[in-house]
């Protein structure tokens, strides 16, 4: 379930990216490029969550 809420939350957050910078730009908004930002937050999300940061208790 956390993998999923971590999707959500990063395709949540590639829209306002997205959005944000090609309003800046003067730009136009790109499906494609939401597609590809989730993508790479889900798998830095879940490659940091799960093997490089570890709880030492």
């Amino acid at each position: 379930m956390k993998f999923v809420w971590t999707l959500i939350w990063a395709l949540l957050l590639s829209f306002m990216t997205a959005y944000v910078v090609s309003n800046m730009a003067g730009g136009s908004f790109g499906f494609f490029q939401v597609v590809i930002m989730t993508l790479i937050f889900t798998g830095a999300a879940v490659i940091l969550g799960e093997g490089l940061i570890k709880d030492e208790a």
